[in-house]
């Protein structure tokens, strides 16, 4: 079968090399436009780009200047960074069509171009900056290449769709209130969200300027690490110090992750690396409500007693409203003035913004400075503060409002750590389970943005190995054993693809394809489940490896 491959970046046609085993048969390229013309949303680019251009990085300068520390690397951004004679969006119609074109490019677009990254377009984001399932009414939502029938997580659900995807090698969004690690944890990406202050916000339009933060995703440590190096200008060279993990074990009990995935692989991956300290739990919540007084007025008045978990509810309240309070002081004028037309979660966040009179403002701003030195008690300079990244997996898109609203409340008590401290956070991805994205993430002290990004580096390969090792199943035999485990696997996947469980399938062939990873089969039948999905970059990239494994079928 000839395989017909168009520019990568922008596939036109795709040719499925299907397995002998799954009756899925031959799809051709006509069968495969039709696809597209009838699930329109299964877009080539996963709807992740508002705007697609190509803007060059600057020139490099002649010796003996260093090299370009990001020459090679693509990047885009989210629609909430200003780029000079482009209209910055804001994730809304009706705010592009208010606003005038940029004069002058974000400090920390031209600081990626300079280094020698390419800018490749402008992303889909929540309205506004607001929302944490990533959907957006005007410009479609992103569709998650993890799980495309579920939610890729907001406010910058575009820039994680796109690095997930593999449309570029790292994304620029921003973090208010969760809006680069929540999206990160649903898409299985690393994310970055740096100690507030430390990344420069001019150029981007604000929705909260005490919990604005400029953040970055990418698939790889190392990118991570040097988008890093550019963006918050760090030393080089650093002493190596110990480092010493502390669990945050209540924090975990809202997770719905096994332990041993999360704590157990962590605790794997340092065993035989030098320089950690025996490991450390606490409960948070209750030490958050020793050091952190200012929180009183923010405890639920229906419960007359005072717990871990009531203080950590309290946190992420006095975030909601110190948000409110900064985007009514931004744009409320705006809104009263344009009535724009908003999404229904979207336009009760707004309207509650604007209509509510906050008493003791002072409290709000209170709150973050007891908790930035209370981390700072906590972690010192050598402490690194482990909690999930977010208690649930993807919701499905769609979902009933009251799940919605009980899984977003969770999340923000996560998000709420960082955001109200300042301090900065990593988001690790840990796999899958029960084939959703996992992941944890690390805090540390306001100012330790090299320690933190260091840390994943020297630990990342060891914990990819844990994972792989948990993910992989013991050998399975039948009866008489003698069937090969890929075998049994690649038949439990042609099941799930008859029974129309696309995401299942791609499971149990990826299983396979880790335990036999030279038969052409199960490649060519994980790329028919992926183009079921809308998944098409990968359906190619699956169909290129089954024909490089077995000429044959070409």
């Amino acid at each position: 079968m000839n395989t017909v491959k168009a520019n990568i970046k922008n596939p036109k046609v795709w040719v499925l090399v299907i397995g002998v085993t799954v009756a899925v048969g031959m799809v051709a390229a006509a069968e495969t436009r039709r696809r597209r013309r009838r699930k329109a949303k299964f877009k080539e680019d996963f709807g992740a780009f508002v705007q697609r251009f190509l803007i060059l990085p600057f020139p490099q300068p002649p010796p003996p200047a260093a090299k370009q520390t990001l020459a090679g690397l693509t990047f885009a951004i989210n629609d909430i960074f200003e780029l000079e004679d482009y209209v910055t969006g804001f994730g809304n119609p009706d705010w592009a069509r208010t606003h005038e074109a940029a004069e002058k490019t974000a400090v920390t677009v031209t600081a990626l171009l300079k280094n020698g990254a390419v800018c490749v377009g402008k992303t889909v984001m929540g309205e506004l900056g607001f929302g944490v399932s990533g959907e957006n009414m005007h410009y479609g939502t992103p569709i998650n290449p993890e799980m495309p029938a579920h939610a890729p997580g907001g406010s910058s659900s575009g820039s994680a769709v796109a690095v997930a995807a593999g449309l570029v090698d790292f994304a620029l969004g921003t973090d208010t209130i969760g809006c680069i690690r929540i999206p990160a944890a649903f898409c299985g990406l690393l994310s970055y969200r740096p100690s507030h202050g430390a990344v420069s916000t001019i150029g981007v339009l604000p929705n909260s300027q005490s919990l604005d933060t400029v953040g970055w995703l990418a698939r790889d440590p190392s990118i991570l690490l040097r988008v890093g190096h550019t963006l918050l200008k760090l030393n080089t060279v650093e002493p190596r110090r110990a480092r010493r993990l502390v669990f945050a074990d209540d924090l975990f009990q809202l997770s719905k992750v096994p332990k041993q995935k999360a704590e157990g692989v962590i605790n794997k991956a340092i065993e035989n690396l030098s320089g950690y300290q025996p490991q450390q739990h606490i409960n948070f919540g209750q030490h958050i409500s020793l050091n952190v007084p200012s929180l009183k007025g923010f405890l639920d008045q229906s419960t007359n007693v005072q717990n871990g978990i009531s203080n950590l509810k309290a946190l992420s309240s006095a975030m909601v409203s110190l948000q409110r309070h900064e985007f009514k002081t931004n744009h409320e004028d705006w809104v009263k003035s344009v009535e724009p037309k908003l999404a229904l979660d979207v336009s009760d966040n707004v309207l509650t913004a604007i209509n509510t009179t906050h008493e003791n403002i002072k409290a709000l701003y209170d709150i973050g400075k007891e908790l930035r030195a209370c981390m700072q008690i906590l972690l010192k300079d050598d402490g690194i503060l482990v909690i999930p990244t977010v208690a649930d997996p993807p919701l499905k898109l769609n979902s009933k409002k009251r799940d919605t609203v009980e899984s977003h409340n969770r999340a923000l008590i996560l998000s709420s750590i960082a955001s109200m401290s300042g301090c900065c956070q990593v988001t690790i991805p840990l796999g899958k389970n029960d084939g959703y994205p996992i992941s944890v993430s690390f805090i540390t002290f306001h100012g330790g943005d090299k320690f933190l990004l260091d840390t994943v580096l020297d630990m990342y390969s060891s914990l990819k190995e844990q994972i792989n090792f948990i993910s992989n199943p013991a050998p399975l035999q039948d009866a008489n054993e003698n069937f090969d485990a890929s075998e049994l696997l690649k038949e439990k996947g042609n099941a799930a693809y008859k029974g129309k469980q696309w995401n299942k399938a791609v499971n149990y062939y990826s299983e396979a394809i880790k335990l036999n990873g030279k038969n052409a089969t199960y490649y060519s039948n994980r790329a028919a489940a992926y183009l079921q999905l809308g998944c098409f970059q990968k359906a190619e990239e699956d169909c290129n490896m089954a024909i490089s494994l077995d000429k044959k079928v070409n």
